[in-house]
C-alpha cells in the first residue's frame, strides 16, 4: 500500500517554497495543523494517521507532526496535497 506523507509546512502560508510550502500562498494557511490535516484528508476519502513526535527536515526545531495518508494510490501527491489544502482552507472560512 501506497502511504504519503503531508508535513503541516507543505500548506503553511508563513513559510516560503524554498522553505517547504508545497501549495500555492492561496491555499496555505498560518500554522495548520495536524488535526486539521488529518480531518480534510479524511473529508477527501482517504485514512490518516497523525504521527505527532515527527519533524520536518527543513524545520526540525518545530515538532508539528505529520499525516500519514494511506490509500491515495488513485491520485498524485501535489494533486493530493492540493486537496488538502483547499480542505482546510475551506474548514477555517
Amino acid at each position: 500500500m501506497v502511504e504519503n506523507v503531508i508535513w503541516p509546512a507543505y500548506l503553511d502560508s508563513t513559510l516560503s517554497r524554498a522553505d517547504g510550502r508545497r501549495v500555492p500562498q492561496d491555499l496555505a494557511v498560518e500554522e495548520p495543523t495536524v488535526d486539521e490535516i488529518a480531518k480534510a484528508v479524511q473529508q477527501i476519502g482517504y485514512d490518516a494517521a497523525i504521527e505527532r513526535d515527527k519533524a520536518y527536515s527543513r524545520e526540525s526545531w518545530a515538532d508539528r507532526g505529520r499525516v500519514v495518508v494511506r490509500g491515495a494510490e488513485d491520485s498524485t501527491k501535489n494533486d493530493l496535497v492540493q486537496a488538502v489544502a483547499a480542505y482546510v482552507v475551506a474548514m477555517r472560512e
